[in-house]
């Protein structure tokens, strides 16, 4: 396998795109704190007439996404031009099926069917479940929900996941999300439904967003996406034929050493396992 590249910042690269999709939670903040590095290179991209798209596997539509982002201190203006989220594509997907659906997750993420003409039940009279994440991420575990998601088999529910990460970073607590429990009903042999990263109709939706943007048509060898997530930003941009700068220090941080300072030869390694490789990799974010 070819060494992948350790790189001091992003402009080391930059020339080479005309635009990037990058990853929001994980790259541009935790969850609690907002940063500044990752903040300035985005602009400093954008300042040399690039065009940049957050996409992200957030499963409520943008608006609600960029309130969070504005409470964490993320300034909405300058850094990027627009988002893209996994519940924008979920919505698509929502819209498409005909019948009651059940909805699991937290009571905050219900902004999710605003505006949609659905009506949500209780699982026993449901034609399918939309999962946004685990109803109390700070003390449910996959292994709470066993029983609840034997019981969707049995009744043979898809399951539409709205969020495809397993886990979240959040300050120094690492979150279950809805990818966990997807991946949970899958292995029971119960079909889903997902749309978000690392699968391909959020980067097209997202690559649609950025030629909107541009005058002309941009190839995908022009598009560089970044992110933390191996099996949803870095695999996603594989799949999708877009080059990758893998950021280290987010989900995967205790893979390879210290944060700030990752062993080069075990992120080596943690890149062969996984079969990718991404064009660079730095821990943070900058410019």
């Amino acid at each position: 396998m070819t060494n992948i590249p350790r790189i001091s910042g992003l402009h080391e690269i930059a020339d080479n795109y005309d635009a990037i999709l990058c990853d929001v939670w994980g790259v541009l903040h935790n969850g609690v704190t907002p940063w500044a590095q990752a903040m300035e290179a985005l602009s400093s991209f954008r300042d040399k007439g690039g065009i940049v798209v957050m996409i992200t596997n957030a499963p409520r539509p943008t608006p609600p996404v960029l309130a969070h982002m504005k409470r964490l201190g993320v300034p909405l203006t300058g850094i990027f031009d627009e988002v893209v989220t996994s519940g924008d594509a979920t919505r698509d997907l929502i819209e498409q099926f005909d019948g009651p659906i059940h909805y699991l997750g937290p009571e905050h993420d219900k902004s999710l069917f605003e505006g949609l003409d659905v009506e949500l039940v209780d699982w026993q009279d449901a034609g399918a479940v939309v999962c946004t994440g685990l109803k109390d991420d700070s003390t449910d575990t996959p292994e709470s929900y066993h029983d609840l998601l034997s019981q969707f088999y049995e009744a043979k529910l898809p399951f539409i996941c709205a969020n495809p990460d397993i886990v979240v970073e959040k300050g120094d607590k690492m979150l279950f999300c809805a990818g966990a429990l997807a991946r949970d009903y899958a292995a029971m042999g119960g079909e889903t439904r997902i749309v978000g990263k690392p699968h391909k109709p959020i980067y097209d939706l997202a690559i649609s967003r950025v030629e909107a943007h541009s005058d002309t048509k941009i190839e995908r060898s022009r598009i560089l996406a970044i992110g933390d997530g191996m099996p949803t930003d870095i695999l996603g941009a594989q799949q999708n034929d877009l080059d990758a700068l893998f950021i280290s220090a987010g989900i995967h941080s205790s893979e390879y050493g210290a944060v700030e300072n990752p062993d080069h030869d075990k992120v080596q390694q943690f890149l062969q396992l996984h079969n990718v490789s991404p064009v660079a990799y730095l821990p943070r974010l900058a410019w």
